[in-house]
């Protein structure tokens, strides 16, 4: 109660168009008394039937804007029935909810010293109301500034991902670079933080990020570090420590990545051990490092010896991917990101698989919010099955094995996405020789990177032996043995750890 549920409803209803129903006046209405006559002279348990029959009645509509009371949802039945609706969680702190109720008579369940009993309330009702996904302050704003709010994210998809102690979301839209401080305006954060980036995507999204963050009080500090996976290193590594140092930022201030996949990495090695920790937030710019790289929690940076060897697990605070920005993406870099579309369509989703085929004589830049979701919520599962990498998660490495040996022979000149591309190839032709799949299989994978444009040969610079070495540093080994990621079928892949050197030999030979 006191948290502006009638007030912010009426706002949003009208921006959304819909009828606003609010139950406790609908209660009073069909009852004819107020909300107190009802429970000093039938009892709250009385009161309860009433919302919970009308709880029903609601579930069963549509285009509604619905203010419950504030128990209306402690009912597990009343959740049950608005299972498919948008639910909206209001926030005030206490001395808010007081200062709004003071003098107010009306209030059944405030009887007695209201700041007691309005923490009774909140601390009764806690675990119930934090298993609502969208939470939204309302601590000194108004009505319609609430609704815009509400109605921004409800255009913005949320998704969550389970981490081993906690969660954190991925939010997917338009416009959402200059919304980054109201993502992270209630994570009582320090004010200091740190926007890292590089020069290209800094000059085109930079100041739009430091704007939004000013705007909600952070006091942020731009650093760009070059541009390339070949600064990728504990060079590099070091410099932004320094650089954090001379920010002054504490144990408490957020560190921004704005960027790719090298970005996200690298900044998110360094806010893992910086301070032995500090937050952490991915801003995606790339539609690889959206799909792939920015989440499941996995940082690192490049050794001489190989890719990623050097590195940690940080899961971020959130994830912001702009769709929008994928607009100013180069033709190839939507390509790269396309390949690991593709691969988690063969990893664990056929349907995905067979959309993107569909998709494939779209505009390069275009690809939709529903089909970048589907594609996330493969990852999502995997990693959310094995976060640390110990099992299933090894699942997400297919062309991977192949794909990072051969960035490393290019000496990572070669986009990655694109590396990749040739590793599924490899892969899919390896299977399909040793029975492991058939050939339709194979040629469905390989024609499917092929119709976005994707490299599914070796450069013939590189031979097989030398990719066989180049793959002897790799990550995969587990006791001595390499394990491949091989296709079964579209939507399975499989671990494999005793594949003859000679049939290795042989898909990369057909692969030149």
């Amino acid at each position: 109660m006191g948290t502006g549920k009638t007030s912010v409803g009426a706002a949003l209803a009208k921006l959304l168009e819909r009828k606003l129903v609010d139950m406790d006046t609908w209660i009073q209405a069909r009852e004819g008394q107020t909300i107190a006559e009802i429970f000093a002279e039938r009892g709250e348990a009385y009161f309860r039937e009433l919302e919970s029959a009308l709880a029903h009645e609601l579930g069963a509509s549509e285009n509604l804007v619905i203010a419950t009371g504030g128990g209306a949802l402690v009912n597990p039945e009343n959740r049950a029935v608005f299972a498919n609706a948008q639910v909206i969680c209001l926030d005030a702190s206490v001395e808010e909810i007081l200062s709004r109720l003071n003098g107010a008579q009306d209030r059944p369940l405030l009887q007695g010293d209201k700041n007691t009993r309005i923490q009774e309330l909140l601390a009764a009702r806690r675990e119930v109301y934090n298993a609502i996904a969208m939470h939204v302050s309302t601590n000194q704003r108004t009505p319609d500034e609430i609704a815009r709010e509400i109605l921004e994210r409800i255009e913005t998809r949320e998704i969550s991902v389970r981490t081993p102690n906690d969660a954190y979301s991925i939010f997917l839209g338009d416009g959402l670079l200059d919304r980054v401080g109201e993502f992270l305006r209630d994570k009582k954060f320090a004010s200091r933080c740190a926007v890292v980036t590089n020069p290209t995507v800094g000059a085109l999204y930079a100041e739009r990020v430091c704007e939004s963050l000013r705007a909600q009080h952070f006091s942020p500090t731009r650093i760009e570090i070059p541009d390339g996976e070949q600064y990728k290193n504990l060079d590099t590594l070091r410099e932004l420590y320094d650089q954090f140092i001379v920010a002054k930022l504490e144990r408490r201030s957020p560190i921004l990545a704005l960027g790719g996949g090298v970005i996200g990495d690298t900044v998110g090695l360094a806010a893992a051990t910086y301070l032995r920790g500090v937050p952490f937030v991915q801003i995606p710019t790339t539609l690889l490092a959206m799909v792939d790289s920015s989440i499941g929690g996995k940082v690192a940076v490049d050794h001489p010896s190989g890719k990623n060897l050097i590195g940690a697990f940080k899961f971020p605070v959130c994830v912001i991917a702009d769709l929008n920005v994928l607009q100013t993406l180069a033709a190839e870099e939507f390509r790269a990101g396309m390949a690991e579309v593709i691969k988690h369509g063969v990893i664990g989703d056929a349907g995905l698989f067979g959309e993107v085929g569909k998709q494939g004589d779209r505009e390069i830049g275009e690809i939709s919010g529903e089909l970048l979701e589907r594609a996330l919520r493969v990852k999502i599962e995997i990693v959310e099955r094995d976060p640390f990498e110990e099992n299933v998660r090894a699942h997400l490495n297919l062309g991977h094995t192949f794909g990072q040996a051969i960035e490393k022979l290019a000496e990572y000149q070669m986009r990655h996405g694109y590396a990749v591309a040739m590793g599924i190839a490899v892969a899919a032709r390896l299977a399909a020789n040793i029975n492991f799949c058939d050939g339709n299989t194979r040629d469905e994978i390989v024609a499917l990177l092929e119709k976005y444009e994707l490299p599914t040969r070796v450069p013939n610079e590189f031979s097989a032996e030398q990719i066989l070495d180049a793959m002897g540093a790799d990550k995969k080994i587990q006791d001595g043995k390499l394990c491949l990621i091989l296709p079964r079928e579209i939507g399975r892949v499989e671990i494999v750890g005793d594949v003859a050197r000679e049939e290795i030999v042989r898909a990369l030979n057909e692969s030149f």
